[in-house]
């Protein structure tokens, strides 16, 4: 009996060091300033549009026309934030494995420009492509869609 209580009181105190061990001042964590990720609502559900940033992108849809199948095609959407606060783009998705994209993971300040990178790999693909590139950001709406088009044809029917 007295060894199960030993046992139990070591068992105990293991879990508590762990669960000890595991928590974090805030300050490890935060590479990124809390003021630029804010609620826009107000208590009536109207959107307060002066404390959110926004995008202003040059182009929204890039066809790269007739490409030859293997070929790897990148496009760069450019775009501004014409907001009063900090852009954070928190993810980019694509609808395909066949397209990656790269995006700025540092906040975009009002005024300033960034990029999504979009690069398309043809290689198994033919005919027609539509693939869309989903931007998730602190903005409202919370998510933008680019667009990137290619005809693939094979090297003979160039």
């Amino acid at each position: 009996m007295r060894q199960n209580l030993i046992i139990y009181i070591l068992l105990s105190a293991a879990l508590i060091g762990l669960d000890l061990s595991g928590c974090k001042s805030p300050d490890e964590n935060s590479n990124i300033s809390t003021h630029i990720v804010q609620n826009p609502n107000t208590a009536e559900g109207k959107i307060d549009k002066t404390m959110l940033p926004e995008f202003q992108f040059n182009m929204e849809e890039h066809d790269f026309g007739k490409i030859i199948e293997g070929e790897i095609v990148t496009y760069a959407f450019k775009f501004t934030n014409v907001g009063k606060v900090d852009l954070l783009i928190s993810s980019v998705s694509t609808s395909c494995g066949c397209t990656v994209s790269k995006f700025p993971k540092d906040p975009i300040r009002p005024g300033e420009e960034g990029y999504v990178e979009a690069t398309f790999n043809s290689e198994g693909r033919g005919g027609f492509q539509n693939k869309t590139i989903t931007v998730v950001a602190n903005t409202q709406p919370n998510h933008r869609t680019l667009r990137i088009k290619a005809q693939v044809v094979t090297p003979e029917s160039k």
